[in-house]
């Protein structure tokens, strides 16, 4: 029996499972999709592909030959960070399998929003013919990304192909393609002020829970649209719903939310300016590809050789 073992915990196509063998040739690959079957593996496994929010953490804990997991999700504010950083477990996090997918939802979102698009189709239903509220067009607006990361920057992209005037924030100031501005997190009070469209693809973390409340709603424009895509808790969802609902901003594109699923009880529902999607922006045919083959199999030539992983490797003083 090989010493040497990786536990994979989600789908992969066949053909996805031999390149990970053929990487991988003299380890024992156990591809378990269920909790009876990958459970006894927790405990000696040295790879774990796909992380599960049911994994017995007593068990990790006690693995001593655990070494790496590769996540399956960009966000990685869901694995108990503190417990695997005091084991000095490589962690790499999917980021930058969903820059395809949720650029192009934000973009689906954003156009549906400014064209009207949710008001037709909702006329649709009744065969309503009503064009009398359209009148906004997306060209030469201001859009402001707040996480220029991988699904930051494809947005970005996309941005300029409508003549946008892209405002990007994050901490590093290193000038990047497409972004005609850059500023820092602790300036967001002077970006908000001048965005048409202001989107989130931020992760979760300590600093940027909340980080978009009251105060955040009533500094953007009244004739702006916030679109929201990267975690539901960077919100405080009550106060964006008083700002929907009073018109401080004119309307809203979410895909994530403070509690998923989102509560039949909610007014986000049944608000007339709020598209609402349920945490399917990252959603794509590519998922799997992706994450095995652009990230964990050419993250496993380094690991292989014993040297730095250099694809998403989570920094636990950062948490993404």
């Amino acid at each position: 029996m090989n010493s040497r073992k990786i536990l994979i915990t989600h789908p992969l196509h066949p053909s996805l499972l031999e390149k990970v063998k053929s990487q991988f040739s003299a380890w024992q690959i156990i591809h378990a999709l269920k909790q009876d079957d990958w459970q006894e593996h927790l405990i000696d496994s040295e790879i774990i592909v796909g992380w599960k929010s049911s994994f017995d953490m007593e068990t990790i804990i006690q693995n001593d030959k655990l070494k790496w997991i590769q996540t399956w999700s960009a966000g990685v504010n869901s694995l108990p960070l503190d417990q695997l950083s005091k084991k000095k477990i490589f962690i790499t996090s999917a980021n930058g399998v969903h820059s395809y997918p949720i650029s192009e939802t934000i973009f689906a979102l954003l156009l549906g929003l400014t064209r009207n698009i949710h008001t037709y189709v909702r006329n649709q239903q009744t065969k309503e013919w009503d064009g009398t509220d359209i009148k906004l067009e997306a060209h030469k607006k201001k859009i402001g990304i707040i996480g220029v990361g991988a699904i930051g920057l494809e947005t970005a992209k996309i941005a300029k192909a409508f003549d946008m005037h892209v405002i990007g924030v994050r901490n590093s100031q290193k000038p990047t393609d497409y972004v005609d501005e850059l500023y820092t997190s602790d300036q967001l009070a002077e970006v908000l002020p001048i965005c048409d469209y202001v989107v989130v693809t931020l992760p979760l973390t300590d600093d940027t829970y909340h980080l978009f409340q009251k105060e955040q709603f009533q500094q953007m424009k009244k004739s702006a649209f916030f679109i929201n895509i990267g975690r539901g808790e960077i919100v405080k969802e009550e106060d964006l719903i008083e700002a929907l609902t009073s018109g401080e901003i004119l309307g809203a594109g979410l895909d994530v939310f403070e509690t998923e699923p989102l509560q039949q009880s909610s007014p986000l529902w049944d608000l007339e300016n709020v598209i609402i999607t349920p945490h399917t922006s990252g959603s794509t045919e590519h998922y799997s590809s992706r994450v095995i083959e652009d990230i964990f199999l050419q993250n496993a030539h380094y690991y292989l050789k014993e040297e730095p992983l250099p694809i998403n490797l989570v920094d636990y003083h950062k948490g993404y």
